[in-house]
């Protein structure tokens, strides 16, 4: 049998999710590795090529892979258009470079080698079938091949390195193996790889202190955002907010009259998930907020949270969709200790499940109609996998460009889930990893280990629902740090803002909770209001659009340096030609110093090549000519350096 005459093996195909369950992830025009550990028996001479196609595409395409060490083979190719791709492995016994790989041992050990030119004959005809263009070459290495007395000639081609680019280039994959799956891969927009996330409550954007902000006040505030360097824009929900058990000013459970109550209470008499908070303005009004919000080179990010107040028309529509006790209530949601009165979380288990699915499809693809193409999903751990496996499917069939952020502070198998079954990016872990140890440790996780192929991480130091204690009582200094380091750490990244950059961290006592919480009332900033703070998170924004080197998360190598206060580390563009090393002063008080090593090698350096590190946020240039470089970082000056390497 056909099968019996297959002698090279294939295995460890790297990445493969979950069996090929699930897909890697890139964005357009992105490098994609692939490695397998491919073997055969005795010592022939093996060959292996990515198979890849679009799923569009009729044909595949290969790249070539090649031996790394101890069987193990990588190879790679870039993608080149949004949506589905395959991929696999395919491998084969090379006979016309085994043929040429044995002729060079015997004429090095000084045998005669007439029968082996007589033996290679046979694949330089196979060559002549497959168009090479190198036709006149070929029937004049099979003369000499026959012809003793042009002997010398014929065994110095024969071990050419010409002759073995024809032979690799135009492989016969005789008897060729096939790993056994086509893996699936899912390529984004470049969005899903690089953004810059700022987060404010719409009504909190009114000019006079006590009065509902509107769309049209968040039009003034864009060349704010836009500014800043910020290119999304993430809004909590934008919906009507539930009467019924309204939580008062700081999470209080009665609510006074001018409350305004929680917006991801969704839904009351005036409409629910596909309907607009009348105090904020109208459809219209927000579609005009996204037009200007595009002018302004800014996406709106929109909140898709699925739960309801106890007025949401789908309480009294669709009763089945919540359960209900024996008391005729429906238990409110919680994560305890946190209790949440005034929200009913929904049945996913409701016999009407299939209704249910549609229904909330229909609601991301409402919104994405209106000019809607990110969406930060709020809780997506406390709903069903298989749901969000099939919504991000569905609509991406509709919008490919449409991209999922999961808001999920939970377990790391939870989180690593989502993002298999789709979501394009995933809060982190960021928000609690303060020490130097602590940050490389993460970092390492998720950029080394197999996350780094299908989870895409979006660090925020904070959130509406999360004022760290690290930063409670902090100074400005501590805000730069961990900023800059949220910034350069992932090319994704976010922060809720006026109340970061204004350093507005009163807290709940005992709770990592914001005092006077955005959540429960109207707050009223000074937008033209700057320090230090909105200075640097300005000139860093700018930095990381300019430097290619930072749209990338998985290219970052840590940097010995003999202080535990400093965190340094380099980033390289895909292409080797921007160059960047950032150190870090992690500590906001205090002077710190040490000698940084700098990784030359990554770059081909020779260790005496002197090197111009720029500083991007200072302006200054300093020489450096070895190998370990002094850094002093002073806390009260920029408690860090972002060089740009020139050589």
């Amino acid at each position: 049998m056909k099968s019996g005459q297959k002698r090279v093996v294939i295995e460890n195909v790297f990445p493969e999710i979950n069996c090929g369950k699930h897909a890697a992830k890139r964005v357009v025009n992105q490098r994609f590795d692939v490695s397998a550990d491919i073997l055969c028996d005795g010592h022939d001479v093996l060959n292996a090529h990515i198979k890849y196609k679009a799923a569009s595409a009729k044909k595949w395409s290969y790249s070539p892979m090649h031996l790394v060490d101890n069987d193990e083979w990588a190879g790679h190719f870039t993608v080149e258009k949004q949506g589905e791709y395959q991929y696999t492995v395919e491998a084969w016994v090379d006979y016309p470079l085994t043929w040429q790989h044995n002729i060079e041992r015997k004429i090095a050990d000084g045998q005669k080698v007439n029968v082996e030119l007589l033996d290679g004959i046979q694949y330089l005809q196979a060559l002549l079938k497959k168009k090479t263009g190198k036709e006149a070459y070929i029937k004049e290495l099979i003369e000499a091949f026959k012809d003793e007395s042009k002997y010398m000639s014929a065994i110095n081609e024969a071990q050419s390195e010409r002759l073995h680019e024809l032979f690799h280039n135009n492989p016969s994959k005789q008897f060729a193996t096939t790993y056994d799956k086509n893996l699936p891969l899912y390529v984004d927009r470049q969005k899903a790889l690089f953004s810059t996330w700022y987060e404010f409550f719409p009504r909190s954007t009114a000019k006079k202190e006590g009065e509902h902000g509107t769309f049209k006040d968040c039009e003034d505030v864009l060349p704010y955002v836009s500014d800043m360097g910020f290119d999304v824009l993430y809004f909590p929900p934008v919906h009507p907010i539930g009467t019924d058990f309204r939580k008062g000013k700081n999470n209080t459970t009665e609510a006074k009259p001018d409350d305004v109550g929680v917006p991801w209470a969704i839904g009351n008499t005036t409409g629910g998930h596909k309907d607009i908070l009348p105090e904020l303005g109208t459809i219209e009004d927000f579609k005009k907020l996204i037009k200007a919000a595009k002018k302004q080179g800014i996406e709106i990010a929109m909140d898709f949270a699925l739960q309801c107040s106890p007025n949401h028309p789908y309480v009294q529509e669709h009763p089945d969709w919540f359960k209900w006790r024996p008391d005729n209530t429906v238990q409110y949601a919680e994560n305890p200790p946190k209790k949440y009165q005034d929200i009913y979380p929904i049945y996913f288990e409701s016999d009407d499940w299939e209704n249910m699915w549609q229904e909330f499809i229909g609601i991301v693809l409402y919104w994405n109609k209106q000019g809607v193409k990110i969406f930060r999903v709020d809780n997506p751990h406390t709903k069903p996998f298989g749901f969000w496996e099939h919504l991000i499917a569905e609509v991406k069939k509709v919008d490919p460009d449409v991209l999922f952020l999961s808001e999920a502070f939970t377990k790391p198998k939870t989180m690593q889930r989502l993002a298999k079954i789709g979501f394009s990016q995933g809060y982190t872990y960021y928000t609690w990893r303060n020490n130097k140890a602590e940050l490389i440790e993460y970092m390492t996780e998720l950029t080394e280990g197999p996350m780094k192929d299908y989870f895409r991480p979006n660090f925020w130091p904070n959130t509406p629902d999360i004022n760290p204690w690290m930063l409670q009582g902090g100074n400005e200094t501590l805000y730069i740090i961990r900023h800059m380091m949220a910034a350069t750490l992932s090319s994704n990244y976010g922060m809720y803002g006026p109340v970061y950059e204004q350093i507005d961290n009163a807290a709940v006592i005992g709770k990592e909770e914001y005092l006077n919480s955005e959540k429960y009332e109207l707050r009223h900033w000074d937008w033209t209001k700057t320090n230090k703070l909105k200075q640097l998170i300005t000139r860093v924004n700018q930095v990381r659009k300019e430097q290619p080197a930072f749209h990338f998360t998985n290219n970052i190598d840590f940097c010995q340096i003999d202080n535990d206060q400093i965190l340094a580390y380099f980033k390289q563009s895909e292409d080797g030609a921007n160059n960047i090393l950032c150190a870090v002063n992690l500590d906001p008080y205090n002077r710190q110093s040490g000698w940084v090593q700098v990784p030359r090698h990554k770059m081909g350096l020779e260790p005496s090549k002197p090197l111009r590190m720029k500083d991007l946020v200072t302006g200054n240039s300093y020489i450096w000519h070895e190998e370990w470089n002094y850094v002093e970082l002073d806390p009260h000056q920029v408690p860090y350096h972002i060089f740009s390497i020139d050589f």
